[in-house]
Parts: structure tokens; sequence; C-alpha cells
């Protein structure tokens, strides 16, 4: 059985003015730059007559080893999201304004692919693996993944911060 530690979740909020789409494409491709898998699970919107509020769930992956990896669930509700005229150095440009609410959560999984989970033998095997042989690496890899979640939201927030003051 895949063994799952949530180890970090972090939160955020932001209301003003971005650029939603440049915002989304920014999120995801650090993600990619960092080599993991990002699979959209949920996207929804709802347009009403105070703008429009965006749903998305996303899960990024990545395979550490044969033995572990890494997940991180990322939750965003964008409400009132409305487009917006803005004077960026002189020139009109079209942004949007809303509130953001961003959660993501780190999680590492030890015993992925479930291979050691066929015998009996293999789940004890496992289990002084994990207390006995690996727990450095184990803790190691904890420090990865809240470094991720760290650096990923302070990222966001830079960015909306950056876009939103202009």
């Amino acid at each position: 059985m895949v063994e799952k530690d949530q180890i970090i979740k972090e939160k955020m909020d932001h209301s003003g003015i971005f650029d939603f789409s440049a915002f989304y494409s920014f999120a995801h491709q650090w993600f990619k730059n960092e080599l993991y898998g990002v699979f959209e699970e949920k996207y929804s919107e709802k347009v009403s007559a105070n703008g429009r509020d965006i749903s998305i769930e996303w899960k990024a992956i990545k395979k550490l080893s044969d033995y572990f990896r890494i997940e991180h669930g990322i939750k965003m509700n964008i409400t009132g999201l409305s487009d917006v005229e803005v004077e960026i150095d002189g020139k009109r440009k079209k942004m949007n304004k809303g509130k953001i609410e961003i959660e993501i959560k780190g999680i590492l999984l030890k015993d992925a692919e479930s291979k050691w989970d066929t015998q009996p033998m293999f789940r004890m095997l496992r289990e002084i693996y994990n207390k006995y042989i690996i727990p450095a690496r184990v803790e190691a890899l904890e420090d990865k993944v809240i470094a991720d979640v760290k650096t990923w939201k302070e990222e966001m927030k830079a960015y909306l911060e950056l876009t939103g003051k202009r």
C-alpha cells in the first residue's frame, strides 16, 4: 500500500489587479521547469453579475525513484474576476481584477507503485526499510517537499505583487 505523508500545507490570498492568463501560465510553467508533470483535475467557471468565479485543481507529480514520489495538490479559487483596462508605461493594457485564493499541499509518497505489498513478508521488510535504513533520506526528501512548496508560493506571491503594482 502506498504510504502518503502530507508534509506541508500552505495558503495564500491576493486581491487586486493581475493578468489571469499570464498568472496561470507562470504557475504551470514553474512546475514544468522543476520537472513535474502537471495534471489539471478540475476547471470550472461560473459567470455572474459581479464577474467570473473560477475553480482549478492541479496535481503536480515528480517521480524521484521507484520507491519515492512527490505530489503537490494545488487548489485555486478565483472570485469576482472581471476585465479592466490599465495603463502600463503609457500604454493601455487589458488586465483582470479579482481575488485569488490558493492552497498547496506537499505530499511524499513511499512505495509509490505498491511493489512491496505483494506478500506479508515484503510489507514487514518495507517497515524495517523505512524505520531503520532510510530515515535520513526520508527526512531530506521531506525538506525538498517543504522547499518546493514554499518556493512556489513565494514565486506566485511575487508575481502577483509585481503585476499588480505596475
